[in-house]
C-alpha cells in the first residue's frame, strides 16, 4: 500500500498538493473510492469514517464508532472479492494521538489508521514531526517554501491573470520580504489585485512596523483558504504548548522571534536568561503550569515541540544546532505581544547573546551566527536596547567585529551607536561617552592613530566635566589616549602620559588594582619603544614580581606580563634568551589558555621571532608556517593576527635566504592586506617596506630605491614626518640608494636623516646610533668608489 504523509509548515501548501494529487487521480479513472476526511481532531475523523461507512457499507448513522469500524474493516482486501482502489486523503493530522480511539481502555480501543491493502493509498497532512507518523512503512515528504523562481512565477501568473504588470525586481524583491510562503504569496496577491496598488507601495506597507500582518489580508480570501495569513500558526503554538515540557514552547517562540531567522545557535536560547524568561514566562493556558527553575535540558525539549509543530526548524545534527524560524512566523509573534512584552523579550534575547558569547572567539562560524543574530536583534528591539541603558551586547558587536579582522565594519558600528545613543541618551550620557571612546579606540587599530589621539582628547575633555578628574573611565581614557600617542611615533611623550597616569591610578585605585598593574605594564612598553630596552625588561621583571603575587603565576595578565619582558629581553639584546622564555610560557599558557587561544597563538609567534633573531632563520620560517595554518583555521584568513604571521612568515624566508621567494609571498600578502585592511593602513605600509626590501636582497637596489621612495611618500603623508615608520623608510632609502651605486646620495640621505632623528628621538636612541654608523659606512663609501646615482638606475 503507498501511504504517504505530507508535512511542514502552516502555509506551504500541503492541502493544495493533496487536493491536486486526490483530483487528478480521480480524473484519471484509477479510483473507485476516494474519501477526503478533514483531520484536525479525532471526531471529524471518527464522522468522516462513519459517514463513508453509511454510504458503502450500510453502517448504522446512529453508531459512529461502529459505522467507522465497518468502513475500516470494508477497505481490507478479501480473499474472492474484486479488488477496491481507494484513497484516504486525511488533511491536516493535528495530532497522531487523534488516530487511536479509546487509548485508555483495551476493550473499545481501535485505531483510524486504514489498513493495508494493494489496493489502497493514503495521503496524510500534517504540521507534524512526530515519529509515530512516519513508521509502518510510511514516506515522509517535507513540503518546504517556494524556490525564488517559483515565488516570481506564481506572482507574474497570480497578477497578468488579472491584466497586471509589475516590473520583475519588485516581485523578486516582495518574494523575499514574504519568505517564499505561498499562502503569504496568494494572500499578497489577492490584496494586490483588490487594492490596485503596486508592489512597490505593498512592499512599504509591509516594511512599516506601524502595518500589521492584518492589515494587509485581502476581504476575501483566495484559493479557498479558510485562514488569514496572521492566524494560521495559532493553533500550532497552542497545541506545541501542551507538549512536555508544557507551558513553555510559546516563550521560547517568543525569543526566538527577535532573533536571526536563518539561524540562531542552540547556545543561545539554552542559556541562563533565557532558561529565566521561560520560568518567568510559562503559559497559563493548557496543563498546569510547572513550578521552579528552567534546565537547558527542558529548553532543547521546548525547541523540539516547536520543532515537531514545524513552527521552527532545529537542527541538532549542524555545529551550533541551529534553529530557523520563518520570517512570518516571527513577526506574527511579535504582533501577538505588546510593546512591552516584546522590549522585556529584546533584552532578554541580548542578556542570552552575551551569555552565550565566547571571549575570546574561537569558532568563527560561530562568532559569526552571533553578530548576525545581533544585527536581527537590533532591527526587532526598537528603542529597548537603550532603556535604561545601552546593552552590552551592541559593545560586544562592535569589539568582535574589530577583534575578526572588520575593522572598517567596527568603525561604522560604534559610529552608528554613538549617533544612536546620543539621540535616545544625550550626549553627556556615560554610554554615549563610552561609545566615542570604542570608536576613537578601532579608529586608531585602523591605523588613523593621529584621528584616534585628537578624539581621546576631546573626549577626554568631557569626561572630566561629566564626570570629575578621578573617575575610573576618565583615567581609562587617559591610558587610551597615551597608547595612541605612542603610535603616532611619540614613545617618549607616550610613557611620560603613562608615567602620570600610573601615579594617579595607585593613589585613586590603589597600587595592587588591576588597572594600575595594567598601567606598570604600558609603561614599560613604551620605554622601550622609546629606545630603553634595558630599563623596559627591568620594569616587568619588576612588575612580573608583583603580578604573581596580587594575581597569581597562572592570570592571564600574568602571563601577559611575562610575554613582554621575554620580548624586552630580546630587544636588548639576548634573543637566545628570549627564545627560551618564550618556550617556558607557551607551555603554561597552552596549559592555562588552550592551545588555540590568541595570547598562546601570540607566543608561538614571539617564539618562532626570537629563534630567528638568535640566528636560526629557517626553524624560525618553518615554526611561522605551523601558526599561519592554525591561526587561519582559528582566526580566519582576514584577521589581523594572520596577516602579521604572513609578514612574519615572508620576513623569514628572506632572512633564511629565499629573497626571491619572500618578495613574492609580500606582493601576494599586499594585495589581500590593501583589501582588507586599504592601502593606508600602518601594516600595510610596513608590508611595501618589507617588499621593497627583499627586491633588494633578491638583486634589485635600484626598484627597492624606487620602491622606497614611493613608500616614504605615502608614510609621511600618511603616518607624519616625525613617525620612527617614516624615519626608517628613510633610512632603508639611503641604504639602497647606496646599494645601486650612489654611495654619496646615500651619506648626504644619512646624514640628513641623522640630523632629523637627533631632534625626534635624542642623541642616544639606537636607531640614532645605527643611522650615525650607516652615514660614516657611506661616506667612507663615497670616497673609496663614486658612483652614479639612483636615478639613472630604472
Amino acid at each position: 500500500m503507498l501511504s504517504q504523509v505530507l508535512t511542514g509548515m502552516g502555509g506551504v501548501g500541503k492541502t493544495q498538493l493533496a487536493a491536486d494529487y486526490a483530483r487528478a487521480a480521480w480524473d484519471d479513472g484509477c479510483l473507485d473510492v476516494l474519501v477526503w476526511v478533514t483531520a484536525s481532531a479525532q471526531s471529524p475523523v471518527v464522522s468522516g469514517y462513519a459517514q463513508a461507512g453509511v454510504e458503502l457499507c450500510r453502517a448504522d448513522p446512529d453508531d459512529p464508532d461502529l459505522a467507522a469500524k465497518q468502513f475500516l474493516a470494508w477497505l481490507a482486501p478479501k480473499p474472492g472479492q474484486r479488488s477496491c482502489r481507494w484513497l484516504i486523503v486525511l488533511d491536516d493530522i493535528a495530532d497522531p494521538n487523534d488516530l487511536i480511539v479509546h487509548p485508555d481502555d483495551p476493550g473499545n480501543r481501535y485505531s483510524l489508521w486504514p489498513p493495508a491493502s494493494p489496493h489502497g493509498r493514503v495521503l496524510l497532512t500534517t504540521r507534524r514531526r512526530d515519529a509515530a507518523l512516519f513508521g509502518d512503512g510510511r514516506r515522509r515528504i517535507e513540503v518546504g517554501l517556494f524556490t525564488p523562481a517559483e515565488s516570481a512565477a506564481y506572482l507574474t501568473a497570480a497578477l497578468n491573470a488579472h491584466g497586471r504588470t509589475e516590473p520583475a525586481d519588485q516581485l523578486t524583491n516582495l518574494a523575499s520580504d514574504l519568505g517564499h510562503l505561498p499562502l503569504a504569496l496568494a494572500q499578497a496577491a489577492a490584496y494586490l489585485i483588490d487594492s490596485c496598488e503596486s508592489v512597490a507601495t505593498y512592499r512599504g506597507l509591509l516594511a512599516d512596523r506601524a502595518t500589521t500582518l492584518t492589515d494587509l489580508t485581502p476581504d476575501a480570501l483566495p484559493d479557498d483558504q479558510a485562514t488569514a495569513l496572521a492566524a494560521v500558526w495559532s493553533l500550532s503554538i497552542d497545541r506545541a504548548d501542551t507538549l512536555r515540557p508544557a507551558n513553555l514552547a510559546r516563550p521560547m517562540l517568543h525569543l526566538a522571534a527577535m532573533l536571526d531567522a536563518n539561524g540562531i545557535p542552540q547556545t543561545v536560547l539554552t542559556s541562563e536568561p533565557a532558561c529565566a524568561h521561560l520560568a518567568t514566562h510559562r503559559t497559563t493556558t493548557g496543563p498546569t503550569p510547572k513550578p521552579g527553575p528552567v534546565s537547558p535540558s527542558d529548553a532543547v525539549r521546548a525547541l523540539r515541540a516547536l520543532d515537531r509543530l514545524s513552527l521552527i526548524d532545529h537542527q541538532p545534527d549542524t555545529p551550533h544546532q541551529a534553529v530557523r524560524v520563518h520570517q512570518l512566523i516571527q513577526r506574527a509573534t511579535r504582533e501577538n505581544r505588546t510593546p512591552h512584552q516584546n522590549d522585556q523579550a529584546a533584552r532578554t534575547a541580548a542578556d542570552a547573546l552575551i551569555a552565550a558569547w565566547p571571549d575570546p572567539e574561537r569558532d568563527t562560524d560561530l562568532a559569526q551566527a552571533l553578530r548576525t543574530n545581533t544585527d536581527a536583534l537590533t532591527r526587532h528591539a526598537d528603542n529597548a536596547l537603550y532603556r535604561p541603558d545601552t546593552h552590552a551586547v551592541l559593545y560586544r558587536l562592535g569589539r568582535s567585529l574589530g577583534e575578526s579582522g572588520q575593522i572598517t565594519a567596527a568603525i561604522e558600528h560604534f559610529d552608528r551607536l554613538a549617533a544612536t545613543a546620543r539621540s535616545h541618551l544625550g550626549p553627556d550620557h556615560p554610554d554615549t561617552l563610552t561609545t566615542r571612546g570604542n570608536l576613537a579606540l578601532w579608529q586608531g587599530r585602523a591605523g588613523d592613530a593621529a584621528g584616534a589621539a585628537q578624539a581621546f582628547t576631546d573626549l577626554l575633555a568631557d569626561w572630566a566635566r561629566v564626570l570629575g578628574p578621578d573617575h575610573p573611565d576618565i583615567l581609562t581614557t587617559r591610558g587610551n589616549l597615551a597608547t595612541m600617542r605612542g603610535q603616532t611615533g611619540d614613545a617618549a611623550g607616550a610613557a611620560q602620559a603613562y608615567a602620570d597616569l600610573l601615579a594617579d591610578r595607585a593613589r585613586v585605585l590603589g597600587p595592587d588594582h588591576p588597572d594600575t598593574l595594567i598601567t606598570r605594564n604600558n609603561l614599560a612598553i613604551m620605554r622601550g619603544r622609546a629606545g630603553d630596552a634595558t630599563g623596559a625588561a627591568q620594569a616587568f621583571a619588576d612588575l612580573l614580581t608583583h603580578m604573581e603575587q596580587i594575581l597569581g603565576p597562572d592570570h592571564p595578565d600574568t602571563l601577559t606580563a611575562r610575554g613582554n619582558l621575554a620580548t624586552m629581553r630580546g630587544e636588548a639584546g639576548d634573543a637566545a634568551g628570549a627564545a627560551h622564555a618564550f618556550t617556558d610560557l607557551l607551555a603554561d599558557q597552552a596549559r592555562v589558555l588552550g592551545p588555540d587561544h590568541p595570547d598562546t597563538l601570540t607566543a608561538r609567534g614571539n617564539l618562532a621571532t626570537m629563534r630567528g633573531e638568535a640566528g636560526d632563520a629557517a626553524r624560525a620560517a618553518h615554526a611561522f608556517t605551523d601558526l599561519l595554518a592554525d591561526q587561519a583555521r582559528v582566526l580566519g584568513p582576514d584577521h589581523p593576527d594572520t596577516l602579521a604571521t604572513r609578514h612574519n612568515l615572508a620576513l623569514w624566508r628572506g632572512l633564511a635566504g629565499d629573497a626571491a621567494g619572500a618578495a613574492q609571498a609580500y606582493a601576494d600578502l599586499l594585495t589581500h592586506m590593501e583589501q582588507i585592511l586599504g592601502p593606508d593602513h600602518p601594516d600595510t605600509l610596513t608590508a611595501r617596506g618589507n617588499l621593497a626590501t627583499m627586491r633588494g636582497e633578491a638583486g634589485d637596489a635600484a626598484r627597492a630605491a624606487h620602491a622606497f621612495t614611493d613608500l616614504l611618500a605615502d608614510q609621511a603623508r600618511v603616518l607624519g614626518p616625525d613617525h620612527p615608520d617614516t624615519l626608517a623608510t628613510r633610512h632603508n632609502l639611503a641604504g639602497w640608494r647606496g646599494e645601486a651605486g650612489d654611495a654619496a646620495g646615500a651619506a648626504q640621505a644619512y646624514a640628513d636623516l641623522l640630523t632629523h632623528m637627533e631632534r625626534v628621538l635624542g642623541p642616544d636612541h639606537p636607531d640614532v646610533r645605527i643611522t650615525r654608523q650607516s652615514a660614516n659606512h657611506w661616506r667612507k663609501e663615497a670616497v673609496r668608489r663614486p658612483g652614479t646615482s639612483v636615478n639613472d638606475h630604472s
